[in-house]
């Protein structure tokens, strides 16, 4: 039921071929010119069309930074694996509003101490109390606040 061990990122998917070429035609969509490469603007126009938002300020000086300083852009190569980073994102996102959404029972929008003893006995009903309190208990940065 829940496959992926708390903290850590579940294993990129390869893309399916399918999804490639959908990549690859909204590069070619927003490569207006054929120039082999998407300008700022063009990156932000083809995020919206594969993800439905306009990238900020801030994510698309991150992209455009990594970019080879003597191109005028980002290649096809380097769009297909911002592309794919931004999907193993959002899949990661959406597996963690899974969990979630299963732990919160009472639909809430927060989850209590009741709710993830509830849940832990269901999935590891062997996993000490201490443990699931330990989980629980609020920290900062890794140092537990209430020691």
């Amino acid at each position: 039921m829940f496959p992926s061990v708390a903290g850590t990122r579940p294993r990129a998917c390869e893309a399916s071929a399918s999804e490639r070429r959908k990549w690859v035609e909204v590069f070619k969509a927003c490569d207006e010119d054929n120039k082999g490469h998407l300008s700022r603007e063009d990156f932000k126009v083809a995020i919206v069309m594969l993800f439905g938002y306009k990238p900020s300020k801030i994510e698309a000086d991150s992209v455009m930074s990594s970019v080879n300083p003597n191109s005028s852009g980002i290649s096809l190569e380097g769009f297909l694996d911002v592309v794919k980073r931004k999907k193993d994102a959002q899949l990661y996102r959406n597996e963690i509003r899974h969990l979630f959404t299963a732990f919160d029972v009472h639909y809430r929008g927060f989850l209590t101490l009741e709710d993830f003893k509830r849940a832990f006995s269901r999935v590891a009903p062997k996993l000490p109390e201490r443990t699931v309190l330990e989980v629980f208990r609020p920290s900062i940065c890794g140092q537990n606040i209430l020691s």
